[in-house]
């Protein structure tokens, strides 16, 4: 899918450094993007797969590295072995930069692969940008020099949420309900861990762990929530187990408020309605009213394709790759690599910057709640009528988390 250059690709420039000399001008850079297109996730993949060809197209426009983006896409089907296998299709059409994030599982084994191919083909090594797969084990026990996270980890995300609850006099039951893999897995760790450090008052009355992507009916979820009398729930679902889940709270009359990390798309506004006004926050790197080049990017985006633009990580991706060529004077991924290593840069959501040590993008957090359309904030969300208020922000060291990692680099 080509779409025509629009005035915004000057908004791309202004947070990149400027006069930065030409990689390889001229070239074309194949970027596979691996994620689902197909199952009850296809929707979302969809959207993620359009949000990083609008990107690409912005950069092309006027890239700091002198390149032009190509986005493959390969369906992986939410499946770690189909990622295997679609890194393999990649890598045959001579790719050597992909970007996935959804699933940790197949983030997983896509740094498992890659680590294995550039130890078996040096020359022809692969890099791998994560835009949203966020179980900390990626950038702790499982860092690769090979792989760059965009997005927060689940334990930085958990670090602002709990500090926002932390104050939220009316949090005293709380029920956590995930997916049953590494994230959904991560939330519930550290969810229980930040609130015993600072509300230990706060009581955790639930703790269930579903399928990823199976449950089509969560009522039986949703009544052991009401049985438990929480006033509150934490949960790190995204697109249909999130939509689901709302839709199933608000059918059963469940009043308890909702602190997520995923709320802000996959037909969960849609399913919160006005019914879920003011009880659902979510965490995240951005919201829909920031402003600036974030807010012009979500109005352009909408306007071409009748969709919300969520996952603002890939227009970071891209801008940081550019910029690593660009200082690199090459698009030789080791080259490359060792460049985005400690790059500071200025992003949608402000000053950002790829820490050396895992690998892990240190950025601002912030909590938003759902609420009416107001004249401050005017962004319809899936034309609910409803939007993603800010209520707190954070700087990056509120949320930086420590991490373990022990990267092995290239000679």
């Amino acid at each position: 899918m080509r779409f025509p250059v629009r005035a915004l690709s000057v908004l791309v420039m202004t947070s990149l450094t400027a006069g930065a000399a030409l990689a390889q001008k001229g070239e074309t850079v194949k970027v596979a993007w691996i994620d689902p297109l197909s199952g009850l996730m296809a929707s979302v993949g969809q959207n993620q797969l359009k949000s990083y060809q609008f990107v690409a197209e912005k950069l092309n426009a006027n890239n700091p590295a002198g390149v032009k983006f190509e986005i493959i896409s390969i369906d992986n089907k939410l499946s770690p072995a189909e990622s295997l296998n679609a890194l393999k299709s990649a890598v045959d059409q001579g790719v050597r930069y992909v970007v996935q994030g959804l699933g940790s599982g197949a983030a997983g084994a896509l740094v498992d692969a890659i680590n294995k191919h550039n130890e078996r083909n040096p020359g022809k090594e692969v890099v791998f940008l994560n835009y949203a797969a966020v179980d900390p084990d990626l950038t702790n026990s499982k860092c690769s020099f090979w792989h760059f996270r965009l997005d927060a980890d689940t334990s930085m995300k958990m670090e602002a949420m709990t500090t926002f609850m932390k104050d939220q006099k009316e949090v005293q039951k709380v029920y956590l309900i995930n997916q049953n893999y590494a994230h959904g897995q991560q939330v519930s760790k550290y969810a229980k861990e930040n609130l015993k450090r600072k509300r230990p008052d706060v009581q955790v009355v639930g703790d269930d762990l579903h399928p990823l992507a199976q449950v089509r009916d969560f009522a039986p979820y949703v009544a052991k929530i009401k049985a438990s009398g929480a006033d509150t729930v934490i949960t790190g679902n995204w697109g249909s187990d999130l939509a689901l889940l709302v839709k199933a709270a608000n059918d059963a009359g469940l009043t308890a408020k909702f602190y997520t990390y995923y709320a802000n798309f996959g037909g969960t506004p849609t399913a919160l309605g006005k019914a879920a006004n003011g009880r659902v926050y979510q965490v995240g790197y951005g919201h829909y009213n920031l402003g600036g080049t974030a807010g012009q990017l979500v109005s352009e985006f909408k306007k071409r394709f009748n969709d919300d633009y969520y996952s603002q990580a890939t227009y970071t991706s891209l801008t940081m790759l550019a910029q690593g060529m660009a200082n690199a004077k090459s698009t030789d991924p080791v080259k490359v690599a060792k460049a985005m290593e400690g790059m500071k840069f200025k992003s949608f959501n402000g000053e950002v910057e790829m820490r050396k040590t895992d690998h892990q993008l240190q950025q601002p957090l912030f909590i938003a709640q759902w609420a009416p359309l107001d004249a401050k904030n005017t962004y319809d969300v899936e034309k609910t009528g409803m939007t993603f208020v800010p209520v707190k922000a954070f700087d990056a060291y509120v949320s930086s988390t420590p991490t373990s990692c022990q990267m092995k680099r290239p000679s």
